[in-house]
């Protein structure tokens, strides 16, 4: 079900009045691409992004043209590794956090 430009405002909203919001969205997609759920993690960065550091910033920052960060974010984007985890480098950068990946036993 493909979400509604009013709910879609909110969220962007809400992630530049709210660090831990902002924070938990971001780890949402690290998750996600972590869990193997890659078009998940690509539509949750694609929103941090546009919310946050825009496209235009992000390339200039990681050297990587903006029409490519755009399609590596769409829906038929497929990122490679190097490029993908240097943006998300970036972005923990950006809001001053670093994520840890820790061991737990699955579900």
């Amino acid at each position: 079900m493909p979400l509604t430009r009013a709910f879609k405002e909110t969220v962007m909203a809400r992630v530049k009045s709210d660090r831990q919001f902002r924070h938990s969205l971001l780890r949402e997609g690290v998750e996600c691409l972590l869990s193997g759920d890659l078009d998940a993690g690509k539509l949750v960065l694609r929103d941090f992004i546009k919310a946050t550091v825009g496209f235009s910033a992000l390339s200039k920052a990681v050297k990587i043209p903006e029409k490519s960060l755009i399609r590596m974010f769409g829906p038929s984007g497929n990122p490679q590794a190097k490029k993908l985890f240097r943006v998300v480098a970036f972005l923990q950068r950006g809001e001053g956090i670093r994520f840890e990946v820790k061991p737990r036993k699955a579900a």
